[in-house]
């Protein structure tokens, strides 16, 4: 039996292959939105926004098991497809922070049902029965629910603990249903009874897995469980006699658990159940695999998702960004102790930016060249030409133009004369681009003199990635300049986070970079009410004087 522990990654949000082929990694975004990739072909499959998806969060996320979808006129199936004819994955179940769960159709990529009204608190963990139309869900209201999916309303709900039901996970021939608040529990799905509880975590339980089919009258059935700040992967045995309170074997990692994949050996099963003694001193892996950057001082690259592959020889792996995750399929040789690979995220990320990011340099004029305004690639409108110009007399001598002029014969200050042509947003936001690269002032003021807010909202959604960040860094240094340059950059603020919320929550190091902008923005808001305060007893006092000169 081959079994992986994938640590905890930093940001905490739910990630998850599909069951079985792993054809598909579903991702929820801080922002609310879901996101389905397909990971043979390394792109976005699906994208679905749920209408309270800003105050309704997802916390946790659950493929549902492969079911047989009718199909409508019969094609002639690939050889690929053979094997997995009328078997594909579909429904997917969303927790959220409020305590509904969305249910949500791969195949018809839309909303396939809500289910409301079970629970007061956030859902921690949703599971679905491996045979009937049933989920199951647990809450921070103690709770769990069973959900009959075919009419969308609760089958039934009970008491699990005194504190939050942090875990679950049902067993594989849907008889039993593990459940952990405080202490782990073994239900019974039957009669909703306790049948066994294992102690032995100090803090909350994040992980469930059951390890093995076994019925419980026997001693083969064995579960594995993960707890928050606790190093340590524990296996459980649910013997006959009663007497397994304690965890038989305990498993180190380097750091706590948030995902545990099992591949059973075939025909071996039994023999490696049966093998398995109490072990006091925890047992160290035979193989840690880890990701770091090709930097100088090499950083640990954060793990989204990861899957066994049946040949157990390779690993399926979802890491770097959220908004643009890499899958990769790595061949790991086992032997070794411990593997480290190294990933150039940021150029990998690169690829697909690099086309919207244009280096803008000024040429040399000379009387055969034509000259043309910046723009971003992709952009077909025609670009009239800017005002003043005059055809330039053959042997005239030719000299390279400077920003400034550059800037003055396009027009880019609001107070040209009537008849001026409007520069276009693509000239804005590669303009912007370059100043922020060169970082060069009166570029950046000229582009930053603009009141429109339209014209403000189009540049920034305009904008590559890598710029947005340089981005407010620069409109943080402004805003603690002239209060009148604070109010302009006020909008562009505005508009980077309404355009790029998703991009800047998704940075590791978000708080340190924008740490300046946090407290400024905290410390004007104190002074406002202050001055709030102070405009109210100014208003009273010249009231008041007013009136008394009106009287006299």
């Amino acid at each position: 039996m081959g079994a992986m522990a994938m640590p905890l990654s930093s940001s905490g949000q739910p990630c998850v292959f599909s069951p079985k082929l792993h054809q598909y990694l579903a991702l929820c975004a801080q922002d609310g939105r879901l996101r389905i990739w397909n990971t043979d072909s390394k792109t976005l499959h699906q994208e679905y926004v749920p209408s309270a998806h800003l105050s309704a969060t997802c916390t946790c996320i659950s493929w549902g098991p492969c079911r047989t979808v009718k199909e409508g006129p019969q094609r002639k199936k690939r050889k690929s497809e053979a094997g997995h004819a009328g078997e594909q994955v579909d429904m997917l179940a969303l927790g959220t922070a409020v305590g509904s769960i969305i249910i949500y159709s791969t195949v018809k990529g839309a909303l396939h049902c809500t289910l409301d009204g079970g629970h007061s608190g956030g859902v921690n963990s949703v599971q679905w029965h491996p045979k009937d139309s049933l989920l199951y869900s647990g809450s921070d209201d103690t709770h769990i629910v069973e959900w009959d999916l075919q009419t969308g309303k609760t089958r039934c709900k009970w008491k699990a603990d005194r504190s939050s039901v942090t875990s679950m996970c049902v067993s594989p021939d849907g008889k039993l249903l593990l459940s952990a608040g405080q202490t782990i529990k073994m239900w019974d799905l039957e009669t909703k009874e306790v049948y066994r509880k294992f102690t032995g975590h100090a803090t909350a339980v994040t992980t469930l897995r059951f390890a093995t089919t076994r019925p419980p009258e026997t001693n083969g059935l064995y579960f594995l469980s993960g707890a928050s700040h606790d190093r340590l992967l524990s296996v459980w045995q649910v013997r006959e006699d009663g007497k397994d309170k304690n965890s038989v074997v305990s498993f180190t990692l380097t750091d706590e658990p948030q995902h545990i994949d099992l591949i059973t050996s075939c025909g071996k099963e039994e023999v490696r159940c049966q093998m398995i003694q109490p072990c006091k001193k925890p047992l160290s892996p035979t193989c840690t695999v880890q990701m770091s950057g090709v930097e100088d001082t090499p950083l640990p690259i954060p793990l989204l998702a990861t899957a066994l592959t049946k040949d157990t020889s390779s690993l399926l792996l979802a890491y770097g960004s959220r908004l643009q995750p890499v899958m990769e399929r790595v061949e790991v040789n086992t032997a070794e102790r411990h593997v480290c690979l190294s990933r150039d995220v940021h150029s990998t990320l690169s690829l697909t930016m690099e086309t919207t990011l244009s280096k803008v340099k000024t040429p040399i004029v000379n009387s055969k060249s034509k000259v043309l305004l910046p723009g971003l690639p992709g952009h077909q409108a025609p670009v009239k030409a800017p005002l003043g110009s005059e055809k330039r007399k053959k042997g005239t001598d030719t000299k390279e133009m400077s920003i400034e002029e550059r800037l003055g014969e396009i027009g880019l200050s609001e107070g040209g004369a009537k008849g001026a042509p409007s520069l276009q947003t693509d000239n804005f936001a590669v303009l912007l681009v370059q100043g922020l690269e060169s970082k060069d002032a009166n570029i950046l003021n000229k582009v930053f003199q603009t009141r429109k807010d339209v014209l403000i909202k189009k540049t920034v959604s305009r904008l590559p990635l890598p710029a947005i960040l340089p981005l407010v860094e620069e409109i943080t240094k402004r805003m603690q300049g002239h209060p009148y340059t604070a109010v302009l950059m006020v909008r562009w603020l505005k508009a980077v986070l309404i355009q790029h919320t998703s991009y800047l929550s998704s940075l590791p190091d978000l708080v340190s970079q924008l740490g300046v902008l946090y407290h400024m923005i905290e410390s004007r808001v104190k002074m406002f009410h202050k001055l709030s305060k102070l405009h109210g007893k100014l208003y009273l006092f010249m009231t008041q004087v007013c009136s008394g000169r009106t009287c006299s």
